[in-house]
């Protein structure tokens, strides 16, 4: 079991540098860097009660002050499914998962009970609430797809329904001050076409000690990074051209490349939050 968990580790550096001396190896850390994106799925059923299991993974999470400022939505409905991947720019495993769940923040249920209750609710139209929401819902589906790897099962965040969020306010038929954060595809992994585990940053560039560090020191290692995530895209036959830094640069380049997210602000306002 240590062995494979050391192995994950030097997998998620692209197999920059060994493992550190660790005696406390075990099969959670194992799944944990053992993670990796799912896009192709088995066409098999899940096992009964996934469902129900997960999502007690998910209320297992952390809350901030046990408030519980989310909810998950399970689609299985095949339109519904298709309607949603191309909101989300087309992705097919939106539609060919096993289970597909869009994670909530959710700021409608604490209000409706604060109006049950016969008390204010103007807290709520603040933008504390609404980060305190989505965190809340990103820290339950983490706990989500840890379960699911646990169980054998692929997984892949789908960030993309935030390109149009009224529109998926409207499929999903949400209320005002419910937001969907993101979707997570569940399945079973197609065997003929596995999985790698992508490299990520070295701990160099993200890992500081009592104080921020100047980006000069991270340079030279993201320069390393660039080198590295080249030859992984080589090896998965990814086709992407460029480099990870110039890529990563792209995305905030202009409103334009946010891919139509520079205007969520005035879309949550619309959907009811206040964000003051």
């Amino acid at each position: 079991m240590s062995n494979r968990a050391q192995e994950h580790f030097g997998e998620r550096y692209g197999g920059e540098g060994a493992a550190p001396r660790f005696a406390q190896w075990n099969e959670v850390i194992e799944a944990l860097l053992g993670h990796r994106s799912v896009r192709r799925y088995a066409q098999k059923p899940l096992p009964e009660g996934t469902l129900e299991v997960l999502v007690a993974a998910a209320q297992s999470a952390p809350s901030s002050s046990n408030l519980q400022l989310w909810s998950v939505l399970s689609v299985q409905d095949p339109e519904r499914r298709r309607r949603l991947a191309e909101l989300a720019g087309g992705q097919a495993h939106v539609r060919d998962c096993g289970l597909f769940l869009v994670w909530l923040a959710d700021l409608r249920r604490l209000g409706d009970l604060a109006k049950h209750r016969g008390v204010g609710h103007e807290g709520l139209d603040y933008l504390e609430m609404f980060v305190m929401a989505v965190v809340d819902a990103a820290l339950a589906a983490q706990n989500a797809l840890v379960a699911a790897e646990s169980l054998g099962l692929g997984t892949v965040y789908i960030g993309a329904l935030r390109n149009h969020p009224e529109a998926v306010a409207a499929e999903l038929g949400l209320p005002p001050q419910v937001f969907a954060t993101f979707g997570l595809c569940v399945g079973w992994p197609d065997p003929a076409t596995p999985a790698s585990i992508k490299p990520r940053l070295s701990q160099e560039v993200v890992l500081h000690h009592e104080r921020y560090g100047a980006f000069e020191r991270s340079v030279g290692a993201l320069e390393d990074y660039d080198r590295l995530m080249e030859r992984f895209y080589a090896k998965e036959r990814m086709g992407v051209q460029g480099s990870w830094s110039r890529h990563s640069a792209a995305r905030v380049e202009s409103a334009q490349a946010l891919r139509g997210r520079d205007r969520l602000r005035a879309a949550l306002s619309s959907m009811g939050f206040g964000l003051r």
